[in-house]
């Protein structure tokens, strides 16, 4: 079964694009709040390096969720949509001062702090601003998840976080330090998760080290489990909105929450991955001996996953309801790599139809590029074009 797509609207729009269907982001956004509601100390903030579009950052702000961000230039990006200061954590490896100082200027919530050095920085840039900045510890718990390598972040030996055994060692130093205050720990696994066993793994570990901690006397405030919830590729009709019931129930199921902790998530491609679609046309078939490319004017630098992960995006011909053939699905760009999939089922393709790349409201428009001086790719919402 095809998306619905309103196609008469995409007549007049220069290709390709993205397509973001606003009535699913809604209905996504309501059973993201339904089920984590369930809990009462459970508070969601959207990752926005998995789409920072304006019009879906203000959709996501009146919905009432927080902000995470991993760059000044995301925090600007949740300023400008309206999200609170109070609701903004700041991630990331490699912060810079001015990064540190922008997000001390608005006062965020917190800082997932990833190393000593960073932690001694943010102390030096609060200082010379006289203020107190919260942090969280990144730590990384040494488990593994059922996802593509390039996206799993939480083995011991990561460039992300910090080592499970020097957890004390940096809340003693946070603890000494004047112009921090040390308020939790901060987890994130990895991403495209769909196997809720990984999420378990998480929660056993963070009940350790909670153990770990309370044995000296330590009281965390805040718990912070990152996102990594999947969705589902195959089958984005099928499945539109991710399983937040089983995914947040794990979490209430098996994570030790203390009476005076509030537990954190990091949602991103689970919020967003499916309400987006990148819309293409076909520039030319081309055939060849014993396959046929179906070339469009969108490629890897519209959306690089395909080649970058070796990521499925499932495919629709939405101008055709011609017999099935199979396409090799190509981009123009000058690269090897610019191919969306082999062998792919498509209703007949002619010149000038209208292809649709769904799933890719995650890590799509985000990351395009200008690589061969390309244009990049606009963004429309289903309140704007019906």
């Amino acid at each position: 079964m095809k998306g619905t797509f309103p196609i008469d609207k995409f007549q007049s729009l220069h290709t390709p694009f993205y397509y973001y269907d606003t009535q699913l982001l809604r209905d996504t956004l309501d059973v993201i709040k339904t089920e984590a509601g369930r809990a009462g100390n459970y508070a969601v903030h959207y990752a926005v390096k998995a789409n920072a579009n304006p019009k879906v950052l203000s959709i996501i702000r009146e919905s009432g969720l927080g902000a995470d961000c991993v760059s000044g230039g995301e925090i600007r990006a949740a300023i400008k949509a309206g999200f609170p200061a109070g609701k903004i954590v700041f991630a990331g490896v490699g912060k810079a001062d001015w990064e540190i100082n922008l997000a001390l200027e608005h006062d965020i919530f917190c800082f997932n702090v990833e190393s000593i050095p960073e932690l001694e920085v943010i102390n030096q840039l609060a200082a010379a601003q006289g203020k107190t900045a919260r942090v969280a510890f990144r730590i990384n718990p040494n488990v593994g998840a059922h996802t593509h390598a390039n996206i799993t972040t939480g083995l011991a030996e990561n460039k992300f976080g910090i080592r499970m055994d020097d957890m004390e060692q940096v809340i003693d130093i946070a603890q000494s330090l004047k112009h921090v205050e040390f308020i939790g720990l901060h987890f994130h696994i990895g991403s495209q998760i769909l196997d809720m066993g990984d999420f378990v793994a998480l929660c056993n570990r963070v009940n350790e080290l909670q153990e770990r901690l309370e044995a000296r006397q330590l009281r965390v405030p805040y718990i912070n489990v990152g996102g990594g919830l999947g969705i589902d590729y195959a089958h984005p009709n099928r499945q539109p909105i991710p399983d937040f019931q089983a995914y947040f129930s794990t979490y209430r199921t098996h994570l030790k929450l203390r009476p005076y902790q509030t537990l954190h998530f990091e949602l991103g491609r689970a919020v967003v991955g499916q309400c987006g679609s990148l819309i293409s046309r076909v520039l030319y078939v081309k055939q060849g001996v014993n396959k046929q490319f179906a070339i469009l004017d969108a490629g890897m630098t519209d959306l690089i996953r395909p080649a970058l992960y070796q990521a499925y995006h499932k495919i629709e011909n939405l101008s055709s309801e011609r017999p099935v053939q199979a396409y090799d699905v190509v981009g123009p760009v000058c690269e090897s790599s610019d191919v969306f999939g082999k062998a792919v089922d498509l209703n007949g393709v002619q010149r000038g139809d209208f292809v649709a790349l769904r799933s890719a409201g995650a890590y799509g428009e985000i990351m395009a590029s200008a690589y061969n001086c390309r244009e990049l790719p606009k963004g429309y919402t289903s309140d704007e074009l019906c």
